[in-house]
């Protein structure tokens, strides 16, 4: 197995990624992108960009354990332990706390491999747009599951996140454990990235990582949906309307959890690379997109001929996107802790990142949750002209 680094040298967040035999390596310091020199860093938190839908959002953190599974990293671990924060439509403006971004110890971890610039305390108090605990909007909202890149944490999604919930979704976005820079649990405690030694230096597969990944999304669903939900306010999630999507390895699992899991409905790949092959049945008939780089690595033919595999694999509506002058945490909160920072940035401006990311995502599953047409994944437009799209 060849260790691939899949971050450019602009990249604002940096993980080890193991990608497929026959990809070539690309060299990136292991402390991460440094900051423009001379540039101190930064005083003042960033904030989000504001939700664009009509709801005002509502956010819960809910701390799990599935104790039926041992946890592939730490098999003396009492079961698998999952960190999940709830973003959700809300009734009205107002009520409750405004909704941390991060705890201290994460992001002070994550500040660590980012470079001198980055300030894990500023990082902690980025401003988020979502109310702790509020009550959620009447109705049935669908739900769409989150999972983010290898190494980094469920809140590096939180912009796509507020805005899908902004739009009358309910998302639970999941920290998969040991397997970020850091999760903080209840009490204290924080889990760090163990599954990433086991990656660069044990020989691990990667596919190890997309299986788990998918029994902890079956396990999410289990205790938002089944018969003793966990959240309270579980009747606000139609449970015949599931998606998932994920970034970088993330999104891979994405397609992992739907063929495990008969439940999720829809599912988006942002840039990662496929570590388990399809199956000669595909996905099934269900939808899905891949929304990835415009450059050598997710092009058709590129160098990460994974997508090309599951492209031709893939049975039911698909969509192959590509993001010119994005780099792979485009689709993440990754440009906007870039241009806070004052780290290199990729030819993308951040609020076109941002647009993009959100555009697209929220169009997919308005059309496959919600049955609503949205032209805008027909092809491409002049509104945006980043946006190219392959195998048509």
């Amino acid at each position: 197995m060849i260790r691939f680094t899949r971050a450019a040298a602009a990249a604002v967040l940096v993980c080890s990624l193991a990608l497929p035999a026959g990809i070539a390596t690309a060299a990136v310091p292991a402390t991460g992108a440094p900051a423009v020199a001379g540039t101190a860093p930064a005083a003042r938190a960033a904030t989000l960009p504001a939700p664009t839908g009509p709801y005002s959002v509502g956010s819960t953190v809910l701390p799990l354990v599935d104790r039926s599974r041992t946890d592939p990293w730490v098999p003396t671990a009492d079961g698998r332990a999952l960190m999940v924060t709830l973003h959700y439509p809300a009734a009205r403006p107002g009520g409750g706390r405004p909704a941390p971004y991060a705890t201290r110890e994460e992001a002070r971890l994550l500040a660590e491999q980012l470079g001198p610039g980055v300030s894990g305390d500023v990082l902690a108090r980025t401003r988020t747009h979502g109310r702790t605990d509020a009550r959620p909007a009447p109705g049935r909202h669908p739900l769409v599951l989150l999972s983010p890149g290898f190494s980094v944490s469920r809140w590096t999604l939180t912009h796509l996140a507020e805005d899908l919930a902004s739009r009358g979704y309910v998302v639970a976005s999941v920290d998969h454990a040991y397997e970020s820079f850091g999760t903080s649990l209840p009490g204290g405690r924080t889990l760090t990235c163990v599954a990433c030694t086991a990656l660069d230096e044990g020989g691990v597969h990667g596919s190890v990582v997309t299986s788990t990944r998918a029994a902890d999304m079956r396990y999410v669903l289990d205790r938002l949906t089944g018969p003793k939900p966990v959240w309270r306010y579980a009747d606000a999630i139609d449970a015949r309307r599931v998606g998932m999507a994920g970034h970088s390895i993330g999104g891979a699992s994405a397609a992992s959890a739907m063929v495990a899991d008969p439940r999720i409905d829809a599912g988006i790949n942002m840039d990662g690379s496929f570590w388990e092959e399809l199956p000669a049945e595909g996905l099934r008939g269900r939808p899905f997109m891949m929304l990835g780089t415009h450059d050598s690595m997710h092009l058709p033919g590129g160098q990460d001929a994974s997508w090309d595999r599951a492209w031709t694999a893939l049975d039911g509506w698909k969509r192959w996107i590509t993001v010119a002058g994005s780099e792979h945490f485009t689709f993440s909160d990754g440009p906007v802790i870039q241009g806070h920072f004052g780290l290199p940035q990729p030819e993308l401006p951040a609020d076109r990142a941002v647009a993009v990311t959100r555009t697209y995502v929220a169009a997919f599953f308005d059309q496959h949750l919600r049955g609503l047409p949205r032209p805008v994944l027909d092809g491409p437009t002049p509104a945006n002209p980043e946006v190219h799209f392959q195998h048509r």
